[in-house]
């Protein structure tokens, strides 16, 4: 029995092959994962990480995918989605989530429960497990900031809980990570006004859609702040806003973000990644750094 076929008989319904990445991902474009898996448990992940393991096979782990480009050759061995690990607690001044629990409503439950701390990263497309990783963030408040722990398996298989202090939080990482896989982490929020809170809520939501292209397929902030300065100011400033390739194009809304217009193929985004890249390096001398992963084979 190959390791396909013992993913299959192992999580049933919840073993997919060839699985279009364009379905998983923010940017709505991407090649197959030639398996994709949904474990919910620590002995499924146990058993997949060992899998994985014994036979040398790649794995990755895909949250909301709203940080991903697979290119059009796909990727290679096990994908794991966290998406099927979604219970949220609220608990006195605390909330609890599963990685694959929507961080927005993570930060909806706790507006509404009157907890302070989370109102400014409402609208992040994200899963927990995704913010924590790459310590997600927005209009000054960043998810590490009130994340007490993180609940966390290894790749030998063995579940261990770190805290806050365990890691070293920056912007858009968490240095010092150990390779695993985040299961679930608990928020220690401070009391609050809930109408305050969803107030300000209301305010951040309405701010993303005033400012950001939503109402096209992409992944959020395409580059990381450089110091001192902007990744969207030195894009405009160096004549790219609206700049296509095939499908995608840098938005006119927001010159930070790529946009999939029109049918784009992960090939079109990762060529115009490439050309504002090499621009905003010929006319500053910067060399923005991408905040967005890439996947799997590109086409030439």
């Amino acid at each position: 029995m190959d390791y396909k076929q013992e993913l299959q008989h192992f999580f049933g319904e919840n073993c997919l092959l060839c699985e279009p990445m364009g379905a998983h991902t923010t940017y709505r474009t991407g090649g197959p994962a030639e398996v994709y898996v949904y474990p919910q448990t620590n002995e499924e992940w146990e058993f997949v990480l060992k899998l994985a393991r014994t036979q040398n096979i790649p794995l990755r782990v895909l949250g909301f995918g709203s940080n991903i480009l697979v290119g059009s050759r796909g990727i290679g061995g096990i994908t794991c989605s966290t998406r099927k690990m979604n219970r949220i607690l609220v608990e006195q001044d605390t909330v609890k989530a599963q990685a694959g629990a929507p961080l927005d409503k993570v930060c909806e439950l706790a507006c509404k429960a009157g907890l302070a701390g989370m109102e400014k990263l409402s609208g992040i497309p994200g899963s927990v497990g995704g913010a924590v990783f790459m310590n997600a963030g927005a209009y000054g408040q960043e998810t590490a900031d009130c994340l007490e722990y993180f609940n966390i398996i290894d790749l030998e298989g063995r579940p261990a809980t770190l805290t806050k202090e365990d890691v070293k939080f920056s912007y858009r990482k968490a240095e010092g990570l150990p390779p695993c896989i985040i299961l679930s982490a608990g928020f220690a929020l401070e009391p609050g006004d809930f109408t305050q809170l969803l107030a300000a809520r209301n305010h951040v939501q309405h701010s993303r859609v005033e400012k950001q292209p939503l109402e096209f397929p992409s992944a959020g902030s395409v580059f990381k702040r450089p110091v001192g300065d902007y990744a969207s100011r030195l894009i405009d400033e160096a004549g790219l806003r609206g700049l296509r390739v095939g499908g995608a194009k840098v938005s006119e809304k927001h010159a930070g973000f790529i946009v999939n217009f029109n049918h784009a193929t992960p090939e079109d985004i990762k060529n115009l990644m490439d050309q504002v890249r090499a621009k905003v390096k010929e006319k500053f001398g910067v060399e923005l750094e991408l905040e967005q992963i890439l996947w799997g084979g590109f086409e030439a």
